[in-house]
């Protein structure tokens, strides 16, 4: 599918051709205004979603911060075939790990569909700071030398530790 018959068909399951809407005294509003409130209320929603995402990133960093503390200040580091048994505890935070960077992907896929509505809702509207104004300056996310979306980078940062714990399995099983 083109991404422009992409976008038309978000359009399509987006409006509604309705000419005017009622207000909450039933009243009659435009539907100008109405498309407003609705616009900022979705904009709300998807910073929202931003700041779940950010709260489950301060989760599981420290989740893992505690482990590796803990395990560093409790536990004398086995060796040889003595440090086969950290396997037990890698299996289950190389498994967090994963579950951290799919929850994260997540919130980027869901955050991306968030803001291609905001587009077309902007499509509407007199201005579209967002999406042709802000996005664009920032090279719509291409380049990482001008912008380089936070979640992009944020996937890194689970695979990094559990890297790290793998790594550290193999070199107290190798010392």
């Amino acid at each position: 599918m083109h991404p422009d018959d992409r976008d038309s068909e978000l359009c399509r399951r987006l409006f509604n051709d309705l000419p005017e809407a009622i207000g909450p005294d039933g009243g009659s509003q435009t539907y100008d205004g109405v498309l407003l409130e609705q616009y900022k209320l979705y904009v709300e929603m998807a910073d929202r979603v931003s700041a779940r995402r950010g709260l489950t990133n301060s989760f599981f960093l420290t989740l893992n911060t505690s482990v590796v503390a803990a395990f560093a200040a409790f536990t004398k580091l086995p060796t040889g075939t003595e440090a086969w048994w950290l396997a037990i505890p890698l299996i289950a935070l190389v498994g967090e790990c994963f579950a951290w960077f799919y929850l994260v992907r997540s919130y980027r896929l869901l955050n991306g569909a968030k803001y291609r509505v905001v587009g077309a809702l902007e499509e509407r509207l007199p201005a579209s700071p967002f999406w042709r104004a802000e996005w664009w300056e920032l090279g719509e996310g291409r380049d990482p030398r001008r912008y380089w979306p936070l979640t992009h980078i944020e996937q890194w940062i689970p695979i990094l530790f559990a890297l790290t714990y793998i790594s550290g399995l193999v070199g107290a099983v190798l010392r």
